[in-house]
């Protein structure tokens, strides 16, 4: 992991961006969204428990060459971590209050951070 490097925030702001236009799209299947607010944010919370737990990235994230992992390994951060992460980044307030690392408080609590991935 020493070859990463911290995500510049305008990369992981694009990728929250992308995933939460595609959490409205998933979830007007079951509710508008214009008149009930939580089903896109339970949506965001389960990509990340599950996407980012699993595999490290959500489609924004992978848009946007960005990758969430463990900063004990940089390996994946399991469900469960990913499952915290993403309730804190329904928050969002946590998500803004960045360290030197720029990892937000949601990424410190589950242990993670989000790197830039190499050029192809």
């Amino acid at each position: 992991m020493s070859t990463l490097q911290p995500a510049e925030f305008g990369r992981r702001l694009a990728a929250l961006l992308i995933d939460w236009a595609l959490c409205l799209v998933i979830a007007s299947f079951y509710a508008d969204p214009r008149v009930v607010a939580w089903p896109p944010v339970v949506v965001l919370i389960l990509f990340n428990a599950l996407f980012i737990g699993l595999f490290g990235q959500t489609l924004g994230m992978s848009l946007a060459r960005i990758r969430a992992v463990s900063v004990a390994d940089g390996g994946a951060i399991g469900i469960l971590r990913g499952l915290l992460r993403g309730v804190l980044l329904a928050l969002l307030i946590p998500a803004i209050i960045m360290d030197a690392q720029r990892r937000g408080l949601h990424d410190r609590a589950a242990g993670s951070i989000v790197v830039a991935l190499p050029k192809r």
